[in-house]
């Protein structure tokens, strides 16, 4: 009798690459670069590795393809994981796909380095994509070669499931794993490269499937397998709607443009920074998708981007993050507009993503401010002159907010309190004492004395307010010289911090004793040093 695969391992792992299986293929089995036509994906292997070793799993990731532990920690996971090794059932692919890139047509991009090795169904009917970035050149590769450094993985790892605990929609990380072999980069484009440790890292999620997934078809008029895709996007990702049609197509647009306002809306709560917003890195599942240079908000700064390619027209800012949103919903809208040959409904879903994420961005700010709920004529002007206030001076964004919920709103007479006394429990989120001036006191005292009036007339008790506060507004986040420690320690051969991270941000709201050293700003030595302040496109 044939043995039955353990639960849990590996070799219960159910695959059903429905993707592979009804959407059209690459003809060309010859893994090199070019021009893939008329197809959604190319078959491709993983290259092998030298010494693969594992670094990091997530055990909740893991819990979603039901592995266990033991599965996860076993030597066929790294050999399987890091592409050395395929499962029974495995199907490796590179999706096709373009993009627009800073606002140019880019043409094909496609999966550069990222093979999909299937889709799961788990325990529980859902569906997962397993996806190794890193694991070698693919024909979407172009000059590059399709691998992955330490660095870039470590921060992709650990951001992906940071997302997640934090409430952010992401796709997830599974594993990371060190390769055992170097990779040449010049991580600043400026004529010194240097060897590195590669790694891969498999992430999963419902769907991979991009804004771009549908450009390129359009782009080329390929009409045909457009609606093949879509055709499939509707009955696998968004099986509620019902059967494909124009009707259907435009309900999934309108989804699509609701789940990316409440993305972008969760993306500013947090103070993330997704450094590289073109369409080929945003999601139809409104996931957060592709960690490239990224970044998390230490004082606040609408202007600031973490993005070595956009420093000069910082089309990426923090604050600018709602609007290209809105711009690459429309590049979507166009691409679909042949399947629907008609403008108007398709305008209104763009607009309704404004009026979408307006709505859902007040009842954020609300919530971060410990309102019972969002009042327009009292609360407009009040976060108006908030978010004049916080750049003014460098002014950290996370322990702001945190430190907020401490405010004392029990004072007796706000008129006689000092603006000093008002304001103390804020005093850890500035970064340069000589920056906080009588002027500046004034302006903050004006604002807290304000802001306590409104928060009384909900009639909420301290407690209460500083609990809901301290829900939305976390007290960890995956500050970039944190992750550059654990990146230092990493390519040392140390991975503690990488864990310690993983552990520590698992509960991003919870105030964690012997952890208060993570909590705190960004100390002055990462001020401008690369990893922390800025990163380029190989990063």
């Amino acid at each position: 009798m044939k043995p039955q695969p353990k639960n849990n391992s590996l070799a219960s792992l159910t695959f059903d690459n429905r993707f592979t299986r009804e959407l059209p293929a690459d003809p060309e089995t010859n893994n090199r670069r070019r021009q893939v036509m008329g197809a959604c994906y190319s078959r491709v292997h993983p290259i092998r590795v030298a010494a693969p070793r594992l670094v990091a799993y997530s055990k909740e990731a893991a819990a979603l393809l039901d592995l266990s532990a033991e599965a996860c920690e076993s030597q066929a996971f790294v050999q399987v994981f890091s592409g050395n090794d395929l499962l029974a059932g495995m199907d490796p692919y590179a999706t096709c796909y373009g993009g627009h890139q800073f606002g140019n047509w880019a043409g094909q991009l496609g999966d550069g380095r990222a093979i999909n090795l299937g889709e799961i169904i788990n325990q529980r009917s859902e569906r997962w994509a397993l996806q190794l970035k890193g694991a070698g050149p693919t024909p979407y590769a172009r000059t590059a070669d399709g691998l992955a450094v330490l660095r870039s993985s470590v921060r992709e790892f650990l951001c992906s499931e940071a997302m997640f605990h934090l409430g952010v929609p992401t796709t997830r990380a599974l594993s990371l794993i060190e390769t055992g072999e170097p990779v040449e980069r010049d991580m600043f484009y400026d004529g010194h490269p240097r060897e590195e440790p590669g790694a891969v890292v498999c992430r999963i999620a419902p769907s991979f499937t991009r804004f771009g997934s549908f450009e390129i078809f359009a782009s080329r008029g390929d009409i045909k397998v457009l609606k093949q895709l879509l055709d499939y996007t509707v009955r696998t990702d968004f099986p509620h709607l019902g059967d494909p049609s124009p009707a259907v197509y435009l309900q999934w647009f309108w989804e699509v443009c609701q789940r990316t306002a409440d993305l972008i809306v969760q993306w500013m709560r947090v103070g993330f920074v997704h450094g590289v917003m073109n369409t080929d890195n945003m999601s139809i599942l409104g996931l957060t998708l592709d960690y490239g240079p990224y970044g998390w908000l230490d004082n606040y700064d609408p202007d600031w981007t973490p993005n070595t390619t956009d420093a000069v027209g910082k089309r990426y800012r923090f604050g600018h993050q709602p609007q290209i949103a809105h711009w690459n919903l429309a590049q979507l809208a166009n691409a679909i507009y042949p399947l629907i040959e008609d403008v108007k409904p398709l305008q209104e879903a763009v607009d309704f993503y404004a009026v979408r994420y307006h709505q859902e961005w007040k009842t954020m700010m609300a919530r971060k401010l410990g309102l019972a709920a969002f009042e327009p004529h009292t609360d407009d002007p009040l976060i108006k002159e908030l978010l004049a206030i916080l750049p003014s001076i460098e002014t950290d964004m996370t322990i702001f907010y945190r430190r907020l919920a401490e405010l004392n709103i029990s004072v007796e007479s706000l008129s006689d309190i000092s603006n000093d006394a008002i304001m103390s429990p804020l005093m850890d989120a500035y970064y340069v004492p000589g920056q906080v001036t009588a002027e500046y006191k004034a302006a903050i005292g004006n604002w807290l004395r304000g802001y306590i009036a409104r928060v009384r007339t909900d009639n909420i008790s301290p407690e209460t307010r500083r609990q809901q506060m301290n829900a939305v507004n976390p007290q960890y986040v995956l500050r970039n010289y944190l992750a550059q420690e654990a990146i230092d320690k990493a390519e040392a051969g140390d991975f503690s911090r990488i864990n310690e991270l993983l552990d520590l941000l698992r509960h991003p709201y919870t105030e964690q004793p012997g952890k208060e050293k993570f909590a705190e700003k960004r100390p002055d030595w990462a001020r401008h040093r690369a990893g922390c302040s800025m990163l380029s496109c190989s990063s």
